[in-house]
């Protein structure tokens, strides 16, 4: 009897998680298929699920409607960029947060925690004025270079895993006269491959659908990326849905892609970082 209850419970339990992913997933099966839509069927009420016809050429009208080349290139380098630069300056901070006796470490590791409590509206004005001193508005830069210098989230990541690693490793190390820059490059970073490889992808996928900052920086459509190339679709009196949901859609598939191929490394690098630290 109580196999059978704890077989009746984990059915149960499946069935609540296969009911949540299917909500989960709605929305996303809404916007594929109203992207193969005519205009006049998408907010048709009752809701049509199913498209009659199916209109396969909203896709390729979405892509040559609007310069999406470009703005993919846009996308791809700048996350390329950041995502490269914030492993870099992320896992530095981490070492020296977790492996680094200096004055204040802690006092400072908790103010510097605090900063992810402080929503970006509420700097983007002081950021603003700084950029635009700079001459970098309208410019990549004030896109790159702000989204590499700083994450608190990849700091407090990082610094989990390099809390988990034996302190007697690094010590061996000094003994054989490794300087510290040896030691974080060659010993530390190869060893916590997991946790780079999840803040990595989660700054990609955060980069990738970022539109806010974008937004207040950027004036020249030569400039835009993705998410501010698909804004374009709305008009100030109309909006083409069913172009704005297959562009939507074609952006969402490098999303897809780094997902699939990484999301082992995101659990495992989010469990570990919770088991070391």
């Amino acid at each position: 009897m109580q196999t059978r209850g704890i077989r009746l419970s984990a059915i149960a339990l499946h069935l609540v998680l296969i009911l949540g992913a299917c909500l989960m997933a709605l929305p996303f099966v809404w916007m594929v298929l109203s992207a193969l839509k005519d205009l006049s069927q998408v907010f048709i009420v009752p809701t049509k699920w199913i498209p009659d016809p199916f209109i396969w050429t909203n896709f390729k009208t979405s892509l040559t409607a609007l310069p999406f080349g470009r703005a993919y290139f846009n996308s791809f380098y700048i996350n390329v960029i950041v995502v490269v630069m914030q492993l870099l300056t992320c896992s530095m901070a981490a070492y020296a947060f977790a492996k680094v006796r200096f004055p204040l470490r802690e006092p400072l590791f908790i103010l510097f925690l605090a900063t992810m409590m402080v929503p970006g509206q509420v700097t983007i004005i002081p950021l603003y004025l700084m950029l635009k001193e700079f001459g970098w508005l309208d410019s990549h830069l004030s896109i790159i270079v702000p989204a590499s210098m700083l994450n608190a989230f990849g700091v407090f990541l990082l610094r989990q895993f390099f809390k988990g690693i034996p302190k007697e490793m690094e010590e061996a190390a000094i003994v054989d006269g490794a300087h510290r820059w040896t030691i974080y490059w060659r010993i530390m970073l190869p060893l916590i491959k997991p946790a780079l490889s999840a803040l990595g992808i989660f700054t990609f996928l955060g980069m990738w659908n970022s539109f806010f900052y974008p937004l207040i920086f950027l004036n020249s459509p030569d400039k835009f990326t993705v998410p501010m190339m698909l804004n374009l679709y709305r008009g100030m009196y109309a909006t083409d849905w069913t172009l704005m949901m297959a562009g939507a859609s074609i952006a969402l598939i490098p999303v897809l892609i780094v997902y699939i191929i990484g999301q082992r490394y995101i659990i495992e690098g989010v469990t570990l970082s919770g088991i070391k630290g």
